[in-house]
């Protein structure tokens, strides 16, 4: 059952309550994020988000985590190019205690001793993402793949956009996005709805309108090859970045399902050509919807002197793969989804994030079943027609090797 209000100010209120669940869960979700940020602020939205976890007027972070760990609460916080989400998971009987405790701190004191200290922790951590090999590559082609537009923007930031962000810029950034109507609380499980409302207006009532917007145009793209070294590496990697569709282009279930059939973990066409033979040690392909546009890659990993030529096997698995479409691929990535999708369902935790998620990008509601037969509903022309329409072309290519052999 699905239950929706919206406050006077725009907040609005959503939820699949469940009488019979023996948990609560509570999502916090502001439409904001990486592509949001002028780029001069770039890791504001991240930044912003370790900001909320110290403390309010009401709390200072030790009371704030405090109280969090008295009820049992498994809670946390994520931030990506399109939501940033702030979240619980209880059991019923502190959902009332859960929600005020996450509705405070989405009002944080800010203070600037707070936010020198923070920013330190933004540096180490984007220090911590440079040792990793796919998020090195990833970021520096999305800045290419999507120049000019604020998808290329990384999520934490710059070293120079991190060390000169000022208080008072975080904070116009907060009173501009973080406003009523541009949050959505999503709940589900074992939940009073209309308890839940009350509350959430007493909390969140006073919260101003901004009438905050995204531009959700799609990016040009063109082909482009990038070629990086780094000597903390001693593999090559391979990246390649192209259109998909977008997260209100229906067409993204055929999208997933054909990435699947060519890069999933297992019994995919990259596994069987490229891990199996042992030309790589990792492959995988992916689709990800995003507010306007999609985007493919496709990954793998392997010894530096052999990364051409699994290139060249990635690029003839991408040709091949709508001749070797198969009904028993459809059918077997179908159930896979299937049993997938039912299992979060029973889980309030999960079918509170993916009734917020959906929200939040599309403003819409669609139940499991709905998803489900949408999935189902994918026939092997559908799989063709998303393939002619988004031919992973143009595409960016990156490699990132040993300098000895870049």
């Amino acid at each position: 059952m699905f239950k929706q209000h919206t406050l006077e100010n725009g907040l609005t209120i959503i939820a699949e309550p469940d009488p019979n669940a023996h948990s609560a869960a509570v999502g916090f979700f502001v439409k904001t994020g990486a592509r949001d940020e002028p780029t001069p602020l770039m890791g504001v939205s991240h930044f912003l988000e370790h900001m909320m976890f110290k403390g309010t007027s009401k709390r200072s972070a030790a009371q704030l985590n405090q109280a969090f760990d008295d009820i049992g609460a498994r809670n946390n916080a994520y931030t990506s190019h399109e939501v940033t989400c702030f979240y619980a998971h209880v059991l019923p009987e502190f959902a009332d205690t859960v929600t005020e405790l996450l509705g405070d701190m989405l009002r944080p004191a800010l203070r600037q001793e707070d936010f020198d200290t923070e920013k330190g922790v933004i540096l180490e951590e984007i220090a911590m993402y440079k040792d990793n090999p796919f998020w090195v590559l990833y970021e520096d082609l999305a800045e290419k793949h999507f120049v000019g537009h604020t998808l290329g923007h990384r999520v934490l930031g710059t070293n120079d956009t991190i060390k000169s962000l000022g208080r008072d810029q975080m904070q116009g950034y907060f009173d501009e996005r973080y406003s009523a109507d541009n949050t959505v609380v999503s709940l589900a499980g074992n939940i009073d709805f209309d308890r839940a409302c009350g509350l959430v207006e007493k909390l969140c009532g006073p919260w101003q309108r901004t009438g905050v917007t995204r531009d959700n145009t799609a990016p040009g793209t063109k082909d482009q090859r990038v070629e990086l070294s780094d000597d903390k590496f001693g593999r090559a990697y391979m990246l390649m970045l192209s259109p998909g569709p977008s997260a209100q282009d229906n067409r993204r279930y055929a999208a997933t399902i054909l990435t699947q059939i060519l890069g999933a973990a297992d019994n995919s066409r990259l596994h069987w050509a490229l891990i199996e033979n042992g030309l790589a040690e990792e492959a995988q392909a992916a689709f990800e919807a995003h507010d306007g546009v999609g985007e493919y890659y496709i990954y793998a990993s392997g010894d530096p002197d052999r990364i051409e030529e699994i290139e060249r096997v990635v690029d003839n698995e991408i040709k091949g793969v709508l001749t070797t479409l198969t009904q028993d691929d459809l059918d077997r990535l179908s159930g896979k989804f299937a049993t997938s999708f039912t299992i979060g369902a029973e889980r309030p935790a999960d079918r509170m994030q993916r009734l917020g998620r959906q929200w939040t990008l599309l403003g819409e509601y669609r139940t499991l079943d709905e998803e489900l037969e949408r999935i189902r509903a994918v026939t092997l022309d559908d799989l063709r027609e998303v393939y002619e329409a988004f031919p992973f072309s143009p595409r960016t290519v990156g490699v990132l090797r040993p300098p000895s052999l870049a």
